[in-house]
């Protein structure tokens, strides 16, 4: 919610290039922004495109604002996006919650 994180990674899952809003440039509240998050992917996919990495597969966490401008971002650098998935991890009824405290 705070920050967009972007991870380029190989087919194994090996990282090659790590990026966030924050390490951009922007700090405190204007990290959580969708400016911030399309301008951090579009920086990581001037570095891919630098490495040689033309096609992607993209896949999404987590909640807020940032994901759909990071696709954005991603796309006007030319990298092609080759499949999309969505893995935020929802909770399906959760843990146990501890019981009532009785005074």
């Amino acid at each position: 919610m705070n920050n967009t994180v972007l991870t380029c990674t190989d087919a194994q899952g090996a990282v090659q290039f790590t990026l966030s809003a924050g390490s951009v440039g922007f700090k405190n509240a204007r990290k959580s922004t969708t400016y911030a998050a399309q301008t951090a992917a579009e920086e990581l996919g001037k570095k891919c495109m630098l490495a040689g990495i033309r096609e992607v597969h993209v896949r999404l966490k987590g909640l807020g604002f940032g994901k759909e401008a990071a696709l954005r971002g991603l796309q006007t650098t030319g990298v092609l996006i080759r499949s999309l998935e969505e893995c935020t991890p929802i909770p399906y009824n959760g843990c146990r919650p501890r019981k009532k405290r009785r005074l």
